[in-house]
């Protein structure tokens, strides 16, 4: 089963003949590879954003949020026992980021995050600044709040609530669904090893890591049976990752202003 990685390092490499599907277009972005209903991931989503924001770059680079559908690739729906086994592992280790284990009905548990990925994507169209936001008040809805973002009017009510999200323009890309290419066109990107897990983050250059800074391993079964038990923590690597991303996008910027 496709779910959470061990890794944790920051790897450089040629990520493979240009044009790399999985590598941000511009230097200015980060590419991150993800699900929602991802413990891991949620973590990784929170210090991205409070990393770039302590770091002054908000105004500088942007994340391009990915879909990772754990329900592709393991073909089931990402199982509540496991998930619920991550919360208190997870929540200990960023617990501002917000969690809560569901207080619902079983049948009001989310059993897809498709919608919810294709929102992601379809806010793009909008502004970085919207799918941003978007993905960012997805999580919260699912792990702090209990919410299902499975349905449609309670992500249209999640992205109304951003206050940086055209609701309107965002229900008609849903419907048409015009957005689920991008869905299906980044899970082929990923599949077969290419992208290792969510999370997975991507920089123009190639540089990337898998679950960033987190080591981890499960104790007593894997995902839905054990629980995981985290063996090193460094949240340091998201300055790394931040400010290397800024080099690339200075470094950028210099060529293009060169080139004029």
């Amino acid at each position: 089963m496709t779910h959470d990685a061990t890794g944790g390092t920051v790897t450089r490499e040629s990520a493979g003949t240009p044009p790399d599907p999985r590598l941000p277009e511009t230097p200015d972005t980060i590419a991150v590879f993800t699900d929602l209903n991802c413990s891991f991931a949620h973590v990784a989503v929170y210090r991205l954003h409070q990393t770039r924001r302590a770091l002054g770059l908000e105004d500088r680079i942007r994340f391009d949020f990915r879909a990772f559908p754990l329900e592709l690739f393991n073909r089931e729906v990402n199982a509540r026992p496991g998930v619920d086994s991550e919360i208190s592992v997870l929540g200990a280790v960023e617990p501002a980021a917000g969690w809560r284990l569901w207080q619902g009905p079983d049948w009001t548990y989310p059993v897809t995050t498709l919608a919810a990925l294709e929102a992601v994507q379809a806010a793009k169209a909008q502004s970085w600044h919207a799918s941003e936001q978007l993905d960012l008040a997805l999580r919260r809805a699912f792990w702090a709040q209990g919410r299902c973002i499975s349905l449609r009017h309670v992500i249209l009510d999640i992205a109304e609530e951003t206050g940086a999200v055209d609701v309107d323009a965002l229900a008609g890309a849903l419907d048409s669904g015009s957005a689920r290419a991008a869905i299906m066109a980044q899970y082929e990107a990923a599949r077969e090893g290419r992208v290792t897990c969510s999370p997975h983050v991507f920089l123009h250059d190639g540089t990337n890591s898998a679950n960033p800074g987190i080591e981890a391993h499960w104790e007593n079964g894997g995902f839905g049976t054990g629980y995981p038990v985290i063996d090193k923590d460094g949240p340091e690597i998201y300055a790394d990752l931040l400010n290397h991303a800024a080099s690339l996008a200075a470094e950028g910027q210099q060529r293009s202003e060169e080139a004029d």
